[in-house]
């Protein structure tokens, strides 16, 4: 009995690690998940269905994917440059291209990606240009004892996650969007509340665009007669589609109130400055009769009056006080000066 398990070892020896691979897991009957070893031969052949995800940006992937067992189109799909989601079925076979947020270390960036996959009754390959968070926290779910019954459950996970996080996203811009309104609420706007708002409408926008390539995919499959599918390759399109929907209502909502605010705002930074375009004209109104004043006795000319009278600049003093004085009586009575 020895000398068989000595043989498979010896084998397994000589196969070399998958490269390029980020992680890999089996999935058991059970529903479990195991982390796989990337640096140690994976078999195929072993009872469970694999996941593979793959560091697209590593050369030495695109000969091992060429020479996989997925069909051609897929195999095609999972090394081309396409930036546009697209979901695919022929028989035995899952494909497309996945918009997802790009994470950073510890959190996800505004900076979309794409997530592509090729998905057969027993495998599933997926495989990412930057650091995906849809894809991690998969991963992070299955570490933690998540159970999937096959490989379109675990697809469907991967694409609950991308809603996942979108829909905290929202949050995230929702809460900065309700800290903006109270602040020009209580009148205390500050000028880069507009540079923010519109950082966020961008942000909206984008998010929008993602979810509408989404919904239309997921709404087009459940639209597509898949009877021809095995059930492990059956994606409960209707219902992601669904929860897809209402996530985009929220972003467009959001969308609509960072627009709304910053009209507002711009409102109010018009009326700001028409209250003080109007207090200048009001002060420019009241000094320009002694403006005048000051005008006709600067004029070099014989015949001035009070140029012989001892207390003439007195006298010029009480004329520009009464000119002011006559033209805010004015100005109040015809209701300029309130």
């Amino acid at each position: 009995m020895a000398e068989p398990a000595k043989l498979v070892s010896a084998i397994l020896e000589t196969v070399p690690a998958i490269p390029g691979l980020v992680w890999a897991f089996r999935l058991h009957s059970d529903g479990s998940a195991e982390a796989l070893a990337i640096d140690q031969p994976i078999e195929f052949s072993h009872d469970g269905r694999l996941w593979l995800h793959f560091n697209l940006t590593d050369a030495r992937v695109r000969p091992w994917i060429a020479a996989s067992s997925l069909p051609p189109l897929a195999r095609e799909l999972l090394l081309c440059n396409d930036t546009f989601q697209q979901l695919h079925v022929i028989d035995h076979c899952v494909y497309g291209v996945f918009s997802d947020l790009v994470r950073e270390i510890d959190s996800p960036t505004e900076e979309t990606a794409f997530l592509r996959f090729a998905m057969t009754e027993r495998l599933l390959v997926s495989g990412r240009h930057q650091a995906l968070c849809s894809a991690d926290a998969t991963r992070r779910v299955l570490e933690g004892g998540y159970r999937v019954d096959n490989v379109a459950h675990l697809l469907e996970k991967i694409v609950d996650e991308v809603a996942d996080t979108l829909d905290r996203m929202a949050d995230k811009l929702g809460q900065e969007i309700d800290d903006i309104e109270e602040r020009i609420l209580a009148d205390d706007a500050k000028p880069e509340m507009r540079r923010n708002l519109g950082r966020l409408r961008r942000t909206c926008v984008r998010l929008h665009r993602q979810l509408t390539g989404l919904r239309v995919l997921f709404h087009r499959l459940d639209q597509k007669n898949t009877d021809h599918l095995s059930p492990a390759l059956r994606i409960h399109a209707g219902k992601l589609a669904q929860r897809l929907d209402g996530l985009d209502h929220d972003i467009v909502e959001l969308r609509e109130r960072s627009r709304l605010l910053e009209e507002e705002l711009r409102f109010k930074n018009e009326e700001e400055s028409n209250r003080h375009l109007h207090t200048l004209s009001i002060v420019t109104s009241l000094l320009l009769p002694p403006t005048l004043i000051t005008g006709i006795f600067g004029m070099n000319t014989k015949g001035l009056p009070l140029t012989d009278v001892e207390t003439g600049f007195l006298w010029a003093a009480v004329l520009m006080a009464s000119s002011v004085g006559a033209a805010y009586l004015f100005m109040r009575r015809t209701g300029i000066f309130k």
